[in-house]
């Protein structure tokens, strides 16, 4: 059962209660509400979250899960920062470019909350370095990179880990973060990522996977260059601050959900 539907149904019955005038009803649901917070606050405390991908939603991801309190965070990316960064990722400013993208966000969670465990790996996920990371030792992992072979060999591991997982698409030339979405690969409709992925998928076997992707189709920007005979149209893709930003919120808060909801935590 959601947070959200777990209170709404605690102050119904709190304020029937309180209706027949009983002080000590309220203070049994301020006790109960108490102790509930509390072994919330224990699991999001215990979890074991990885993060591969910091660009635009992975960086805010991992920023939101810090802010949260998690226990421990493994970050892998293998670039460094740069100027064209500045305008999407909450890791990039004037002062941080040139530094790997791992070590801005490690300085960053740690200046947040000194007490989470900070991993990072300077590497690109791929075949051959695959094996440098056991899946099974994290309560859930985010997929925020970018390139589709990388996505699929993760997927395909934490599958095989039986480890959550959730795969955020393709956010490029998108500017209108309330049509991102949560649902299943097979639900979604319009992005080409995702139907690109869900063919990738069903060829491993893969039949359900949760995905964070835009119902917006891509704003096509065009650049006319133009020569003494003829204009060329070249297509620029982008990404932008509020929807990559939303879209790391997005992340961070369905993980923090399913944890509570499920209490995978823990895992050695």
């Amino acid at each position: 059962m959601r947070i959200a539907n777990i209170r709404l149904i605690c102050f119904h019955s709190v304020n029937t209660l309180i209706g027949r005038g009983g002080r000590i009803c309220r203070t049994l649901f301020l006790v109960w509400n108490c102790l509930w917070e509390t072994q919330a606050s224990k699991k999001i405390s215990r979890a074991k979250i990885a993060v591969f991908g910091l660009g635009g939603a992975g960086s805010c991801a991992a920023d939101a899960l810090a802010r949260c309190g998690v226990g421990s965070l493994t970050l892998i990316d293998h670039r460094k920062i740069m100027l064209p960064d500045v305008n999407s990722q909450i890791l990039a400013v004037h002062s941080t470019v040139g530094m790997s993208k791992v070590e801005a966000a490690k300085n960053r969670i740690r200046d947040i909350d000194e007490n989470i465990l900070v991993h990072t790996y300077e590497t690109f996920y791929n075949d051959e370095t695959a094996g440098m990371f056991d899946l099974r030792s994290f309560d859930y992992v985010v997929d925020a990179m970018g390139t589709l072979p990388a996505k699929l060999l993760l997927i395909s591991r934490a599958k095989e880990a039986r480890v959550p997982v959730i795969s955020c698409l393709d956010m490029g030339n998108k500017i209108d973060p309330s049509r991102l979405e949560i649902t299943d690969i097979n639900r979604t409709a319009v992005c080409p990522a995702a139907k690109a992925m869900k063919a990738e998928l069903r060829k491993r076997g893969i039949r359900k996977l949760k995905v964070l992707y835009s119902k917006e189709r891509p704003v096509r920007a065009k650049i006319f260059r133009r020569n003494r005979n003829h204009a060329a149209v070249q297509s620029r893709e982008g990404n932008i601050s509020f929807v990559m930003g939303t879209a790391g919120c997005f992340l961070a808060g369905e993980v923090v959900r399913d944890i509570l909801s499920t209490g995978i935590t823990g895992r050695n």
